[in-house]
């Protein structure tokens, strides 16, 4: 078995010293051979090969270059300074073993304010640091333990990259690292805060193994070399304002990937997705030799700039299944269920076409978990979830969201997140009416209430266009998008999200740089309001907190023929200005207009109504408030003095 042996043994080994596709597309060049060394045509990080008895050994070769530390050297100012603006990458995955080997060229950018000296390069305390090239040179680094949360063992290992010459604030720098490990599913940091192992097990399921891998990235598992401040759970939001951090520093970044999955005999992997996006396997097998050689599987991710996501890669054994616009990559058990979940993906598409248009930018791929319970997952158009049988109306509201990622891809978090959720509450308005919709839209409002801040002057807030967290970026981001339609209209707003260009939305200023962003200039182009600077200033390029209405008097009084004159004065005690619908009622009739309440300011509006006035409404919950989204007043029998108004606003 002399001849099979040695083929298991060089299929094993993972090579680090062929070159890498640098940021310019050409060939980077070995490494030089240093004084006093001899040539090496390839470092074997770890290998496996049959001993005389039979027997599978691995041996794992430890790095010279890396110098465990007690405690982590580098700062946290260092720390965020630290953008990464290219990944070129190698892979190799051992999925028997649960091994991953890399090697990446990475480009990174000092956006703080003073030299760098070091560079902080972190991964998953799983993974191991091998090797670090600075300016064709290996240099000697030291590794740290570093307790965050944004791996799910709750540790990130930690290099402090030293650099003859200071890295300079603006200046950019390319590296080329290597590393390796394994990668074992593990929820030791839920399990630390209390979590029940089976809850934080599903949620918690990143792994390598034979028939499913996946690597979620930043947040979840730190598969790719990052820089990050230390975060825990439980303390605050500052946990989730990280891993919001990271996909806005991250956004528009180049990135590709080549990857090698050397599987076992009998389990060839039939589906990859690197980034969201599905990319084609080539399998090279070796069955004529025997069961116990692995076959390979290569596929490759050209440059793509990176959205509002985390780097993920995944690889899986599945059936696929083709939908409409969709292709479902199943287990066998799940296989009765794609025929309930093509049918959602079918009967929404009509619905999201009528908005986006008539073909999506990319295809949705819905990805079957490892188990039934597994939390879903979703990033650009990929869907990560347990494929089961549900009623139609669940799968319906599910698919509507996340085919809407499949036509609106973009850099901004507040249109790539935000515009899934609108369609979502769209759609639930077009199945059970406007008044749910707003309920679910209500139902969100004070948890974005407590989030703003009470006045510019006492929190910064989050602008919607630089926002990290969910709720700026998902529920603020829907309650603007809902505004957008009375501002401009359904149909503008649709032309805006159809002519959308996500190459052309890169600019990191957004709206203060280069005057208007190229989404309000869609709108302002499509609609009748060629002006639509006051809305994006308060409620997208900055963030002045949520207005404040009050009615604070009515007058009606009678016109002729049965007509009557109603003047609504209104007040906005908040900090960004609103434009709300009025609404008058009468026995018999109902009056609505719009008026634009400016912050800190009041307005007058004025409506006549068939009728005798009886109620005075200002705002239907579209536009977000800080207390609440609807005022009414009765308006009292007696017209000759001026009405008491109700005490406070009615919320329902």
């Amino acid at each position: 078995m002399k001849f099979s042996s040695a083929l298991v043994a060089v299929s094993a080994v993972l090579w680090l010293s062929l070159p890498v596709r640098a940021q310019s597309s050409h060939d980077l060049p070995p490494p030089p051979v240093q004084d006093g060394q001899t040539e090496s045509h390839g470092k074997v990080i770890f290998s496996r090969s049959t001993d005389e008895n039979g027997q599978t050994t691995t041996q794992t070769a430890l790095p010279a270059a890396a110098q465990a530390v007690t405690a982590p050297i580098a700062t946290d100012a260092e720390r965020a300074a630290i953008t990464f603006t290219a990944y070129d990458m190698d892979v190799r995955l051992r999925p028997s073993d649960q091994q991953i080997a890399v090697r990446a060229l990475l480009t990174v950018r000092n956006d703080g304010k003073a030299p760098l000296n070091r560079l902080p390069l972190q991964l998953s305390s799983s993974l191991n640091w091998e090797r670090v090239r600075v300016a064709g040179r290996n240099v000697s680094f030291p590794v740290a333990t570093l307790n965050s949360d944004v791996d799910h063992t709750g540790q990130l290992h930690e290099a402090a990259v030293p650099l003859a010459t200071p890295l300079a604030s603006g200046a950019s720098l390319q590296i080329d690292v290597t590393y390796s490990g394994t990668i074992q599913q593990s929820a030791q940091r839920l399990m630390a805060i209390g979590t029940p192992d089976q809850v934080a097990l599903h949620s918690d399921w990143d792994q390598i193994g034979v028939e499913f891998t996946g690597l979620r990235g930043f947040g979840n598992v730190v598969w790719y070399p990052v820089a990050s401040v230390a975060s825990i759970l439980g303390d605050g939001a500052k946990l989730f304002d990280e891993m919001g951090e990271h996909k806005m520093r991250l956004a528009g970044a180049d990135f590709r990937l080549r990857l090698t999955d050397e599987f076992p005999h009998g389990h060839p992997p039939t589906v990859a997705l690197i980034n969201g996006h599905s990319v084609p396997l080539e399998l090279t097998t070796v069955e004529s030799v025997g069961p116990e050689v692995n076959g390979v599987a290569t596929a490759t991710l050209p440059g793509a700039p990176l959205g509002f996501d985390a780097p993920s890669l995944f690889v899986a054994e599945r059936t696929a299944h083709p939908g409409t616009n969709t292709t479902f990559w199943v287990l066998p058990a799940s296989d009765a269920a794609v025929s309930s979940w093509a049918e959602s993906t079918a009967h929404v598409t009509p619905f999201l076409q009528g908005w986006l248009g008539q073909r999506p930018r990319a295809e949705l791929t819905v990805l079957d978990l490892p188990d039934p319970e597994d939390a879903p997952f979703e990033t650009g158009a990929l869907l990560a979830t347990s494929v089961r049988i549900a009623a139609p109306e669940q799968l319906d509201g599910i698919l509507a969201h996340a085919l809407t990622h499949a036509w609106m891809q973009s850099p901004r978090a507040w249109l790539s997140e935000g515009v899934a959720h609108f369609m979502g509450t769209l759609w639930l308005e077009k199945q059970r009416g406007r008044q749910e919709a707003l309920e679910s839209l209500e139902s969100t409002r004070n948890a974005l209430a407590l989030a703003e801040p009470s006045s510019p002057g006492v929190a910064a807030g989050q602008p919607l266009a630089q926002a990290i967290a969910p709720i700026y970026y998902r529920t603020k981001a829907t309650y603007v998008l809902w505004m957008l339609r009375d501002v401009a209209s359904d149909a503008t707003l649709s032309a805006a999200l159809r002519a959308y260009n996500p190459q052309a939305d890169v600019s990191p200023g957004y709206g203060h740089d280069n005057g208007p962003s190229p989404f309000q200039k869609l709108l302002e182009q499509a609609g009748s309001r060629a002006n639509l600077d006051w809305f994006f200033a308060d409620w997208v390029n900055n963030d002045h907190g949520l207005p404040d209405l009050t009615i604070e008097s009515v007058y009606p009084s009678t016109a002729n023929a049965g007509n009557w004159l109603v003047s609504v004065n209104i007040a906005n005690a908040g900090y960004a200005a609103a434009e709300v619908p009025v609404t008058v009622r009468s026995d018999t009739a109902s009056v609505t207009q719009r008026v634009l309440v400016p912050a800190h300011g009041k307005a007058v509006q004025r409506l006549l109504i068939q009728g005798r006035p009886v109620q005075i409404q200002v705002n239907d919950g579209t536009v977000p408030e800080a207390q609440a989204s609807i005022h009414l007043s009765d308006v009292p029998d007696n017209v000759n003095t001026t009405p008491a108004v109700h005490p406070g606003p009615v919320q329902r």
